[in-house]
């Protein structure tokens, strides 16, 4: 006789609820479905769940999402980058305090290598009809992030051969919940062996129907909730062996929404924006931004990036700050609107040739109306580089381009081998939008504070 496991998943919602009650409506008529009925309905979420950028979870910490996922009735979930290095320790070990389902993070340690109480090595799950589910947790290792906040993350791929073999052993079916992106799940289903299903996320893919490696099924949603995901398991419940495994992908817009769901929603959103109404002061004249041009906001927050990381030389770009702030009462909540980013400062040690090749880079029209997604940014374009302690003098040439004729270091030429220890944000160090700082090797991350904390200790110092 066959019987069906169904699994739902979601990875990478960052906070964005649009089609998250939705989502939660699926899955409980899903389960309400098969009430009655030997088959059985499981819900996991694969790490990203939340996103500080949005009021409700930056007003509750994160622990309004945790509560969202309790209501959705989620089996486990594991945690992300946004989860991981994006709280402090003490703000992530409060995260899940109210957690009714396990956190699977089994490549999360504390200094002293002990996996911290809320997170868990595995969760062995068992449907109506008897069938053992075996469920692993990893995350991506961002070492360099994760040991400035107080942790150790160790390679996943040192660790799940034991845990799967282990799982294996005590379940008929083996899930691995993966915020490692598709190129390391491809890697996981391709070198180890005995997982028959990664739930994935970190990289944004949409995959469909899946796809099977090495008789591993690997599913991810894209993001947002832009889509949920259906797995189906079909297995011999005499044998427990799996006959066949396929995946899908659900548009929740076509549901309704979930009224409790939505209820809690909402009741979290003003929690959120009630804790962000306290007031940092009263700012005595307005702050002007401009993304293409200087500006003093965009100076006042290079000067802040340098003078918090105790260095003489700062280079910020101005889209980090959305919006001006007018002169009167600022907010909290005003500090997280203009700037909503998961960013943090970064200490990088450059050469002289290596910090001209930066500023002319950054200066040039095509990396000021450069849209940027991800790396942490929130913003909409690059805008133009504002610096701290160093000078680039512009000319304009016969084409309309702007080329830097002269920089100087706090009033000095600029010496080309000369290395300068340079305070930046760490989205510099991502990818290639400067490949001195990405390749660099001497970097300090400097953690827990993101350039709003900057910003409001700055302005600590200008207003009433």
């Amino acid at each position: 006789m066959q019987n069906t496991l169904t699994i739902y998943h979601t990875n990478d919602i960052h906070s964005h609820f649009e089609s998250w009650t939705r989502i939660v409506h699926h899955i409980k008529t899903a389960q309400k479905r098969m009430q009655d009925k030997e088959e059985s309905v499981f819900y996991f979420d694969c790490g990203d769940f939340m996103d500080r950028a949005n009021p409700l979870t930056e007003g509750t910490l994160g622990q309004g999402n945790t509560l969202l996922l309790n209501q959705a009735g989620t089996f486990a979930a594991t945690i992300g980058n946004n989860e991981g290095i994006t709280l402090t320790k003490d703000e992530l070990d409060a995260l899940y305090t109210k957690a009714d389902f396990p956190v699977l993070a089994a490549n999360i340690f504390n200094e002293q290598g002990v996996r911290p109480p809320w997170a868990k090595r595995s969760e062995v799950f068992t449907t109506k009809d008897g069938l053992k589910v075996g469920v692993t947790g990893v995350t991506i290792a961002f070492q360099a992030f994760y040991e400035s906040l107080g942790w150790q993350v160790k390679d996943p791929f040192l660790l799940l051969p034991e845990i799967v073999a282990e799982l294996k052993k005590t379940s008929d079916i083996v899930i691995v919940l993966s915020h490692l992106g598709l190129n390391f799940d491809e890697r996981m289903a391709e070198e180890i062996e005995g997982i028959d299903v990664i739930l994935g996320a970190h990289t944004h893919h949409v995959l469909p129907q899946g796809k099977e490696i090495n008789g591993t099924l690997i599913a991810q949603t894209g993001k947002f909730g832009m889509y949920l995901g259906e797995v189906n398991v079909q297995y011999d419940t005499s044998t427990k062996k799996i006959t066949s495994k396929s995946a899908v992908l659900i548009d929740p817009f076509d549901e309704e929404e979930d009224r409790e769901g939505l209820q809690l929603l909402n009741e979290l959103m003003i929690k959120g924006e009630m804790e962000l109404k306290q007031e940092v002061g009263t700012l005595k004249n307005p702050l002007h931004i401009s993304w293409y041009e200087p500006s003093p906001f965009a100076q006042l927050m290079a000067d802040a990036l340098k003078e918090w990381c105790k260095t003489s030389y700062s280079m910020i770009n101005s889209g980090v700050i959305l919006e001006s702030l007018p002169a009167g009462p600022v907010t909290k909540g005003d500090l997280h609107r203009i700037c909503p980013h998961p960013i943090n400062p970064c200490l990088v040690d450059l050469t002289g040739d290596e910090i001209k090749e930066i500023v002319n880079a950054s200066l040039s029209q095509e990396m000021i109306h450069r849209e940027v997604k991800g790396f942490g940014f929130r913003g909409k374009v690059m805008g133009r580089m504002a610096f701290s302690g160093i000078t680039a003098e512009e000319e304009l040439l016969e084409d309309r381009q702007l080329h830097v004729r002269r920089i100087e270091m706090n009033g000095e030429p600029i010496v080309d081998e000369e290395v300068y220890r340079v305070a930046v944000i760490d989205m510099f160090t991502f990818g290639k939008l400067y490949p001195a700082i990405a390749r660099n090797e001497n970097k300090t991350f400097m953690l827990p504070e993101t350039l709003r904390d900057l910003l409001e200790w700055k302005l600590a110092s200008m207003i009433g």
